[in-house]
């Protein structure tokens, strides 16, 4: 059973993650008032899709990193742009490709490291090269990150350190903290990836 404060953020957690996983497969997707609107599959162009020059994006590992990346993150044949410390300032725009695989990987590794072996890190997550692939990828991350959570108890919540992800604030905030955070992320990388589906769909062909 799990704690009654946990159960408001697991309900906003699913309805986060069947709304976006609605609006990147289609065929249709809930509005937010109760409708229904249809969406198209997306393809591996959309996908890969650079709204402006010089974004960040997924890459295979052969071609390097992208501009003013430094390395690929990830394990596998693709990797996606990132940099160390300090990073590029403003920020690069991301692709779509991007931010999914940023948003999988993150669910991922914080569902590994709250119940399961505490040890992988971005090196070892395999990038996604295509829709099929990615869209995989975040079903999975989701789906282990909520199995995480309905294994905690009352106490654990109020732990600070109780997920030990190391690419985030974790080891310094209570676990309901870091549950509140994932799902802000779920949300504002949902509706970022959203607009670029509206983006693309508008763009001038």
């Amino acid at each position: 059973m799990t704690p009654p404060r946990l159960d408001p953020l697991l309900e906003q957690f699913d309805f986060a993650c069947e709304r976006l996983t609605g609006r990147l497969s289609g065929p249709v997707m809930d509005s937010g008032d109760g409708s229904e609107t249809k969406v198209g599959p997306m393809s591996d162009e959309e996908y890969f899709w650079e709204p402006v020059p010089d974004c960040w994006s997924v890459r295979r590992r052969s071609d390097g990193p992208g501009p003013r990346a430094t390395l690929l993150a990830g394990a596998g044949d693709w990797g996606r742009d990132a940099a160390s410390y300090p990073h590029p300032w403003p920020p690069p725009f991301t692709t779509l490709a991007w931010r999914l695989s940023h948003l999988s990987e993150m669910l991922t590794l914080r569902a590994e490291h709250t119940a399961g072996g505490h040890v992988l890190t971005r090196a070892d997550y395999r990038v996604s090269g295509d829709v099929a692939e990615a869209l995989a990828a975040f079903t999975a991350g989701a789906a282990a990150w909520r199995e995480a959570l309905v294994g905690v108890d009352d106490a654990a919540l109020d732990t600070v350190g109780y997920c030990t992800y190391p690419h985030g604030s974790d080891a310094e905030e209570p676990f309901i903290d870091i549950v509140w955070w994932v799902n802000q992320e779920v949300l504002h990388h949902g509706a970022e990836i959203a607009l670029i589906r509206d983006l693309y769909r508008s763009r001038p062909v």
